[in-house]
């Protein structure tokens, strides 16, 4: 199984209280993207992919209007992307991507997590050199080298393709993800793209066991509950 299960492995359970923080982060993903870069999603390719995603995830439509609306009617409203870098027991390691509108609230709320946990805080990049940037693609629908034709006649020089099962996965530079998926869906026309991410992936993996594996559980348990945490990227086989 490819680097993209580790993915979908670390979603967010959809139900109850990380239900209502999926709608939350999602309107505050969704407002900042109209307000960068415009609320008509056929001229803002980030905002189409974030109203895209939110549908896929059940947000319901009111809440992504109501966020874009934001944005025509002039509310000002900063969000500020904090990235926390932890080192947990075991040499595991997790870094927390938080999208907010109090940095001061952000930070606290970490750490009384990371406290609570008895783990520890790096300095900025000390974690984040063990994990490799990147945007995952995945589709099905043509063959690995079909991928690699409509990627190389779109100009894109992608880190990597996996096949998984019928399942074509890409892993590319961030910043290529829209080329990425246009390249495929000129390639492929009402393609549907089953993950679409950025996301942190770590280089090397550890596997934890007895209190080691309660602390680290627990610590990803907790920074559920908090508000601003929006992404853990971590190194842990669970």
């Amino acid at each position: 199984m490819g680097r993209a299960y580790e993915v979908r492995k670390a979603s967010i359970q959809k139900t109850g209280a990380a239900k209502a923080k999926l709608y939350s982060m999602y309107a505050r993903e969704v407002y900042q993207a109209a307000k960068n870069g415009g609320t008509e999603l056929e001229g803002n390719p980030t905002l189409k992919r974030l109203v895209e995603k939110a549908k896929k995830e059940q947000v319901p439509n009111d809440i992504i209007n109501r966020a874009i609306e934001k944005v025509n009617s002039g509310a000002d409203e900063t969000y500020t992307q904090v990235n926390y870098e932890i080192f947990g027991p075991a040499g595991s390691t997790a870094i927390i991507a938080c999208l907010t509108d109090n940095v001061n609230r952000s930070v606290s709320s970490v750490r009384a997590v990371i406290n609570k946990c008895h783990v520890k805080m790096g300095a900025q990049g000390s974690v984040n050199y063990m994990y490799d940037h990147l945007c995952i693609v995945s589709f099905k629908g043509l063959s690995e080298e079909e991928t690699l034709d409509a990627l190389v006649e779109a100009g894109l020089d992608v880190n990597d393709i996996e096949t998984d099962n019928d399942e074509i996965i890409v892993y590319g530079a961030p910043n290529d993800l829209n080329k990425i998926k246009e390249a495929i869906s000129a390639k492929l026309p009402n393609v549907s793209f089953d993950l679409d991410e950025i996301t942190m992936l770590p280089k090397d993996k550890v596997t934890l066991t007895g209190e080691d594996k309660e602390i680290f559980e627990r610590m990803l348990g907790l920074l559920d509950e908090v508000e601003d945490v929006q992404h853990v990227y971590h190194n842990v086989e669970l």
